[in-house]
């Protein structure tokens, strides 16, 4: 397993099992919205990059899960629709039992992607 990889599921694996399956479904949305991502670690938590530019990561603390598209602005514009989740400028956060509603996460991310792929 490579380094990367070893370290998410060391993460992943500490987690608290509610944790642990909630960040396992983002993760998968976010994979299925856009095979070509590599993950990567990044600040310590698990992250995906696109043509080595860091998309968004994603983590957990004691007391919620946490989406992190790394774009205020591009966060900015998907506040209405993410309006039952606590947001801060770079940050969703969300419970366990709670998730982020998977076409906002596609859109979040496949925008992101397009917004990388226009400053390369």
């Amino acid at each position: 397993m490579p380094p990367d990889e070893q370290r998410i599921a060391d993460y992943l694996g500490r987690l608290p099992e509610d944790q642990r399956d909630a960040l396992e479904q983002l993760r998968s949305v976010i994979r299925d919205s856009l095979p070509e991502l590599e993950e990567c670690i990044s600040y310590g938590i698990p992250a995906f990059c696109l043509d080595g530019k860091p998309l968004g990561s994603y983590g957990a603390s004691k007391k919620h899960c946490a989406f992190y598209p790394m774009d205020p602005d591009l966060l900015a514009a998907h506040l209405e629709e993410l309006s039952g989740f606590e947001t801060s400028k770079g940050t969703i956060r969300f419970q366990p039992g709670t998730p982020l509603p998977v076409i906002s996460v596609r859109e979040i991310v496949l925008e992101r992607a397009a917004s990388i792929r226009r400053t390369n």
